[in-house]
């Protein structure tokens, strides 16, 4: 059935006739007439008993009424939920990124996300490395990717960020007389744990690990775990100062010469966010000061959050 014709239809069945549902339709008594007709052939069935002064429902007509009510309530329930994302009063957006960002730039990206759309969600998904963010956005099951810049996603639209510097993070007992700055060449002659099945990280370390990786003494792909075996005194590792910072504060943070930095930025499946996405991005934006992502046109709006 047309959604005209069911709102026609309730209004006379509430009205108990044509002329004042006409009224409150603001259509012409033969047009409301006409639209009934239309519904009735439809249908197959008589709606209405018209030998009485009053319309009145036949067997059929109650039928179609339970069922036009639903439909309407249906309809109007839609509405609303679709008005409420529009306003940002509620929805959520799904980000995928790996673990050389989950801690740092997403943790603070989300937390003023939260704070600035206290009715949207956010639903963080881990992927392996640069590789498993653009997959998991190919499948549909994240909107947005958070990821190393230089990586290749031709294919995706593509929001360059900030930049990560990587410190050295020593536990006290293998501090001893290192010098602060290091330079790479130091840290080839340092005990490392490091997950080296990133093909991201290990690029950007590369000139910290010594032939065949011998200064590699963990390869370790759980960042928890990595940090733990630090604290314990296993070996030092390379992350990003804010990680080192919080998850190691028992180690000792050297800054490395020339310094280790890492792109990041999102990327985006072709087509329109949503209006959740737009705040997520819009955020991460005013974050790190960037400029609008390129090419524009697919997010015209974004500028407005």
């Amino acid at each position: 059935m047309d959604l005209h014709l069911v709102t026609y239809f309730v209004a006379v069945v509430d009205h108990g006739g044509i002329t004042k549902a006409a009224q409150s339709l603001y259509i012409s008594q033969p047009s409301l007439s006409q639209a009934i007709r239309t519904l009735e052939r439809r249908l197959g069935v008589t709606l209405f008993d018209r030998s009485g002064r009053r319309l009145e429902l036949t067997e059929a007509g109650r039928k179609v009424e339970v069922a036009a009510r639903r439909i309407l309530d249906d309809v109007d329930r839609a509405k609303a939920r679709v008005a409420a994302v529009r306003e940002l009063r509620s929805g959520r957006v799904d980000v995928v990124t790996h673990s050389a960002f989950s801690i740092d730039p997403m943790v603070e990206i989300v937390r003023v996300f939260r704070e600035r759309f206290g009715h949207l969600a956010a639903r963080i998904v881990a992927a392996d490395g640069p590789s498993g963010v653009l997959a998991t956005l190919r499948r549909g099951d994240a909107e947005i990717g958070l990821m190393d810049a230089s990586a290749d996603h031709a294919s995706f639209t593509a929001i360059p960020l900030g930049t990560q510097e990587l410190v050295l993070a020593v536990p006290p007992e293998r501090a001893f007389d290192l010098p602060d700055p290091l330079s790479r060449t130091d840290v080839r002659d340092i005990p490392l744990v490091l997950d080296m099945a990133d093909p991201g990280t290990a690029e950007v370390l590369a000139d910290v690990i010594a032939d065949n990786g011998r200064n590699v003494v963990v390869d370790c792909a759980h960042p928890t775990a990595t940090w733990d075996l630090v604290t314990r005194g296993t070996g030092a590792t390379v992350a990003p100062d804010i990680v080192a910072r919080q998850q190691m504060p028992g180690a000792l943070r050297f800054r490395i010469e020339p310094p280790l930095t890492r792109g990041f930025g999102l990327v985006l499946r072709s087509g329109r966010p949503s209006p959740a996405a737009m705040a997520f991005i819009s955020v991460a934006r005013g974050l790190f000061g960037t400029q609008p992502a390129q090419p524009s046109a697919e997010l015209t709006d974004v500028g407005d959050w």
